[in-house]
């Protein structure tokens, strides 16, 4: 175990590819010549490679910066010695799971800019036939991820963990704000159908917007598992920490009582058979944390992730 963890740190510090420097990174993709030509083409591999990778950023945060930090805080529960890389479904990171850890994109707070380089980044993967699951960061960078799946494979099914709906149409003057992600998602035309988990503070303007843009809520009130649909393919998975109750969750910028359980968002994720496009772990911020213990649920949920993605297999268009 000890020698497959120093293989995945190995591989953490090596650059990210936009670490090349961005020419590079931009020569590297122009000299494709369609954006996911092997997906297109129908080429997978037999089972999903997943990519790790950091999204520092807060720029869009609404209420305090932070969340930048938690791909570092994140990673470091998930190859600390605390623990080990089994997943409750049975297979190991780096045993049984093909797995790599790129680092951190190198964002640069201009929103357009690292828009386009996440999309940039996920393209290529999706073309190399591996699965991105990304670290946030706050809750804006769903939508160039979910934007370069749906470049990919047409609109995708998306399950959305959250204790906010994050559909405004346009928060506090900012169209791209962590609390407006999944309008830009939907008027974009890249959610084929999006379920909402652990909401619990759903106001009238997001109601409409659930509305005009046909989501899923699930209610939080009297919620069971069993209230979750299990979804088609290709499926984007996006966890917002806060959806998780406090007391298991508490470093997140908007703590709301009465969540989600790490049990409930187990079963609920277990149950999805579907190909999994993409996935995203969200909105930890380390400074509100209590013993490293989001961190730490963080990277738990990583390495779920990684075993249903590795488990689902391929998505064939």
């Amino acid at each position: 175990m000890l020698r497959d963890r120093k293989r995945l740190q190995d591989d953490a510090s090596r650059p990210a590819p936009g670490d090349m420097g961005l020419g590079a990174g931009l020569r590297l993709w122009e000299s494709r010549l369609a954006p996911c030509e092997a997906a297109a083409n129908g080429y997978k591999q037999a089972m999903p490679a997943i990519r790790l990778f950091g999204l520092p950023t807060d720029i869009n945060s609404s209420f305090e910066r932070g969340a930048a930090a938690g791909p570092a805080a994140i990673r470091a529960a998930l190859f600390s010695d605390r623990g080990n890389m089994a997943s409750e479904l049975g297979p190991e990171i780096g045993t049984d799971i093909a797995f790599t850890d790129d680092g951190d994109l190198p964002l640069t707070e201009n929103t357009s800019h690292d828009d386009a380089a996440i999309r940039r980044h996920v393209v290529m993967l999706h073309e190399d036939g591996e699965v991105p699951l990304a670290l946030g960061g706050d809750h804006a960078v769903s939508f160039p991820l979910v934007e370069a799946a749906a470049t990919c494979f047409g609109p995708v099914n998306i399950l959305h963990f959250d204790a906010h709906p994050d559909l405004y149409d346009d928060f506090a003057g900012n169209p791209r704000s962590h609390a407006s992600p999944f309008a830009r998602i939907c008027e974009g035309g890249h959610a084929k159908r999006l379920v909402q988990v652990g909401i619990r503070t759903l106001n009238r303007h997001c109601r409409e917007q659930a509305a005009r843009f046909g989501v899923e809520v699930i209610p939080m009130a009297e919620f069971t598992p069993d209230d979750v649909p299990v979804l088609d393919g290709p499926l984007y998975i996006s966890i917002d920490l806060d959806g998780i109750d406090p007391s298991a969750a508490p470093g997140v910028a908007h703590p709301e009582p009465g969540g989600l359980t790490v049990r409930e968002v187990l079963a609920a994720l277990h149950k999805q058979t579907a190909p999994i496009v993409g996935a995203d772990i969200v909105e930890h911020h380390p400074g509100r944390d209590i013993g490293g213990v989001t961190a730490i649920l963080g990277a738990k949920l990583a390495r779920e992730l990684a075993a249903l993605i590795d488990r689902n297999g391929s998505y064939k268009n």
